[in-house]
């Protein structure tokens, strides 16, 4: 979770606060963008956690002109750490595109061996099925494939790569016969006329001891996986593969008000959903 407020006495002055991880770099990234650089200070005191995506969008940040104050220990030396990592990465993929540019079989060997399985596990999470998902891997390599040749290095290849698999992915998706529009509605907190949580039944499908993180990550996934289609590849592009707003867009052929919207009555439906699982298993340890 991340807060951004801008100082009333200092108008260029923003103070973020919280975790800068996740999406939350996105709400960052907006506001920064609505504020403009030029001096614009960053009042970094209250950011709590920060990971190195969030070092390397600090460090973007102050490269184009704002003002990083209030660090702390921490985050900068994440922030050196990033530009040394960074500085590493990119001659070694600079290095690896060389050698696929040249059709060198055992570099796309490498490419696979070292990307494959997050590809894998992108598309999965998409298609719900590892057949599937195995088929858009292979779309998306041969993808790849032909048009190393074109890639210019303006994302990290690894991010390029993602972006290919994914699109893959929603077309597979697409390609399916159509199945009748689900809706949401059912799945939306419920709430009376005096505006309390309206008791429901619970849903059939239980689960086991949430005490476990490895339940609880269970859980989400089971919640997920109940969303109509149009709601959970929008939680899933924005939330968990880290997808902006408009490159979500994008990859979808909708507006960004779409995505917006999709993705609030997503997040407000797995969290609803959640809670009502959490509470059938609380039934059932009461019971027994």
């Amino acid at each position: 979770m991340i807060r951004i407020s801008t100082d009333k006495s200092e108008m260029s002055r923003l103070v973020v606060e919280g975790h800068l991880s996740g999406s939350a770099l996105d709400e960052l990234r907006e506001a920064c963008i609505s504020a403009g650089g030029n001096g614009t200070v960053l009042d970094l005191s209250g950011v709590m956690f920060a990971d190195r995506r969030a070092a390397m969008l600090l460090r973007e940040l102050r490269d184009t002109g704002f003002v990083l104050e209030r660090c702390s220990g921490f985050i900068r030396e994440l922030m050196r750490e990033a530009l040394q990592t960074g500085s590493r990465i990119k001659d070694d993929e600079a290095h690896l595109i060389e050698r696929l540019r040249a059709g060198d079989n055992d570099a796309f060997e490498l490419l696979v061996l070292k990307y494959g399985g997050r590809m894998l596990g992108a598309a999965q999470r998409i298609l719900q099925s590892e057949s599937d998902a195995r088929d858009a891997v292979q779309e998306a390599l041969l993808s790849v494939f032909k048009s190393i040749a074109n890639f210019a290095g303006e994302a990290a290849l690894a991010t390029w790569l993602h972006r290919i698999v994914v699109n893959a992915a929603l077309m597979q998706m697409r390609s399916r016969r159509r199945r009748a529009e689900e809706s949401i509605e059912n799945l939306l907190p419920q709430f009376d006329e005096s505006g309390g949580w309206a008791e429901e039944s619970c849903p059939s499908t239980q689960v086991a001891d949430l005490q476990e993180s490895r339940e609880r990550l269970s859980l989400v996934r089971k919640c997920l996986d109940q969303l109509p289609d149009r709601y959970r590849i929008v939680l899933l592009l924005r939330d968990i593969e880290d997808l902006d707003t408009q490159q979500t867009a994008r990859m979808l052929n909708v507006t960004t008000t779409a995505v917006k919207v999709r993705l609030h009555r997503a997040r407000q439906a797995l969290k609803a959903l959640i809670e009502r699982q959490a509470k059938a298993v609380d039934v059932r340890a009461d019971a027994a």
